[in-house]
């Protein structure tokens, strides 16, 4: 397995990779939603899980999906209001995009996603957003 080819726009003139060569644009594209839950993923078509929350996050954010990163930990050690019910924590990082408008269709998506493909209720889902400037987030041995 090769190099992973890096995103449209990222090389300069020589060919090689250089975060220089970003656009203002490009550097606003690096959503990534890491979720955990106490749901073991075992059967679970994990697949399904991460192209939907990438298709949800690039929909909502306003962002090209070959930017996003989906991150899911299944069988976390959860307890939410004292009980090890199905639950999830969720996280998502972004450069810019991040409203409260974004927030609260993110925040209902991906607690639908997870009802419908884990069984985790979306009263016991929560989910933080952050909004971080290029410089807090790193890529190819280098930051935005």
């Amino acid at each position: 397995m090769g190099p992973s080819k890096p995103p449209a726009g990222v090389l300069n003139v020589k060919g090689e990779r250089s975060l220089a060569h970003f656009t203002e644009d490009a550097k606003s594209r690096m959503p990534t939603l890491n979720i955990s839950t106490n749901v073991p993923l075992d059967g679970v078509s994990t697949s399904d899980i991460l192209k939907d929350a990438s298709r949800t996050v690039a929909r909502v954010l306003g962002k090209p999906e070959s930017y996003v990163m989906i991150i899911i930990n299944g069988a976390v050690p959860i307890s939410f209001g004292g009980s090890e019910e199905p639950a999830a924590y969720g996280e998502l990082v972004s450069i810019g995009a991040i409203s409260p408008d974004s927030n609260k269709k993110l925040s209902k998506a991906i607690a639908e996603l997870l009802q419908s493909k884990l069984a985790v209720p979306p009263n016991r889902f929560y989910i933080k957003f952050y909004d971080v400037k290029g410089s807090n987030f790193g890529w190819n041995g280098s930051t935005f």
